[in-house]
């Protein structure tokens, strides 16, 4: 059996430079050009506790219960299906160094050994990671190689708000993603965000180093990804591509797709199943992804006619799912409230523009079609174009088989809160105040 090196960071949507950015992440790249990369890879959920869930567990948030965030008093309904617990029933030494956001009592998951962590929802100093890439690092090289195989989850909190403040990238000549303006305070705030993902490179760096000194590297599946899309407005918390669009990135002995890029849709729910088809182990009845195998093996050019994703809570209540296929997308919110929820923007310089250019004044239509060919940054609403009619009764109609046929609350209207979760009001300005539903 392999042993499994799980690297995932926070925020970081596809902004690297394996993914074409302008952010120097020499390792990530080099472990990219010898590994295999997954152009169109989907976050099941754009934000923290959810997307991990449907990761760790291969099924979506509604599904495993998970509809908010860990550390407001949301967890999921049967933690025995996270993956770590799956592993130890199957003699993996389970083992978590960093980040997890599955639940709000680290003992739930599963793990038997726990070398350093945060507390869910803790702002702590993003300089940990480094600390923590070199616990990872003594693990892997003391770690000896005829005992029982691993499963080791490194989770980073960079590049999560707040961005360390001295981020050595020159805002000057930075330019903001895509819906951002060009203005001084977005340029400098996005430099910021590229100073923390080099100081993401730098802690894969040394855990890689230490995988192949340690001569592990010859029986291990090596993941990198992260949870969502990155913290600015208009991306995390929601279900356009700057949303949804994920970093992924594999490589194990024997991998057959090493130095290639797939272009096939797929979802982090695929990753469970993936990681039982390489290390040989039954997949679980549970499970709603697919193994990526057969895409490695190149049997196969597309495993998936679509994936889904889904909002229900972060910190306001803002319901919405989506289906996107290879073309086209439909997003649908379910709410009578068709403005956007600034609690659910994470407070930066970013939002600070936006908010006083007027942003709160507008609104979004219930109902969204993108022709991601012709239209690949969902500008355009096609939703009432009637060239495009009988694309949007298609994918209305999988839409709601595929919330149906998995139980998706939202069927049933309003979704309620657990009575002990904490969730801000949909007028609240930010999420660090105190305006509770």
């Amino acid at each position: 059996m392999f042993n499994v090196l799980f690297i995932h960071t926070h925020d970081t949507g596809r902004y690297i430079q394996p993914y074409g950015y302008h952010i120097p992440t020499p390792n990530l790249m080099d472990f990219a050009q010898k590994g295999t990369l997954f152009r169109k890879a989907f976050s099941a959920a754009p934000t923290c506790s959810p997307s991990r869930s449907a990761m760790l567990t291969g099924t979506m948030p509604h599904v495993n219960g998970m509809l908010g965030l860990a550390h407001r008093g949301f967890s999921m309904t049967d933690y025995r299906k996270h993956m770590a617990h799956f592993l130890n029933q199957h003699g993996y030494e389970t083992v978590l160094c960093g980040v997890q956001h599955e639940s709000n009592q680290i003992e739930d998951l599963g793990y038997q050994k726990v070398l350093r962590t945060y507390q869910p929802g803790h702002a702590a100093d993003a300089a940990e990671d480094l600390t923590n890439a070199k616990e990872v690092a003594k693990y892997l090289r003391a770690k000896e190689t005829d005992t029982q195989p691993f499963f080791l989850s490194y989770g980073l909190l960079n590049t999560h708000r707040a961005f360390p403040a001295d981020c050595g990238v020159n805002p000057d000549y930075v330019m903001p993603p895509y819906p951002l303006p060009d203005l001084p305070e977005t340029r400098q705030d996005f430099a910021a965000y590229m100073g923390s993902a080099q100081l993401v490179d730098q802690c894969v760096g040394e855990v890689l180093e230490a995988l192949r000194d340690s001569g592990k590297a010859a029986n291990t599946l090596v993941v990198f990804t992260t949870d969502h899309g990155i913290a600015f407005p208009m991306m995390k918390c929601n279900l356009y591509d700057t949303g949804i669009g994920v970093s992924f990135i594999v490589d194990y002995p024997g991998n057959p797709a090493q130095g290639k890029v797939v272009d096939a849709l797929v979802s982090q729910l695929d990753l469970f199943p993936t990681v039982c088809d390489i290390c040989q182990l039954p997949e679980p009845d549970w499970l709603e992804g697919k193994s990526l195998i057969p895409l490695l093996n190149g049997q196969v050019h597309t495993i998936r006619e679509e994936v889904f994703a889904e909002v229900t809570f972060h910190a306001a209540y803002e319901p919405m799912r989506a289906i996107r296929t290879d073309r086209y997308k439909l997003i649908c919110l379910y709410d009578d409230h068709d403005g956007y929820v600034p609690a659910n923007i994470d407070d930066s310089a970013s939002k600070d523009i936006l908010m006083q250019s007027g942003i709160l004044a507008g609104s979004r239509d219930r109902e969204m079609l993108f022709d991601l060919y012709l239209d690949p940054v969902e500008r355009i609403n096609r939703i009432s174009d009637p060239a495009y009619q009988q694309i949007y009764q298609d994918l209305s109609a999988r839409l709601h088989t595929w919330m149906a046929s998995t139980g998706d609350p939202l069927l049933g209207g309003a979704v309620a809160k657990p009575s002990h979760a904490i969730v801000n009001t949909r007028t609240c300005i930010s999420p660090q105040l105190e305006e509770f539903e």
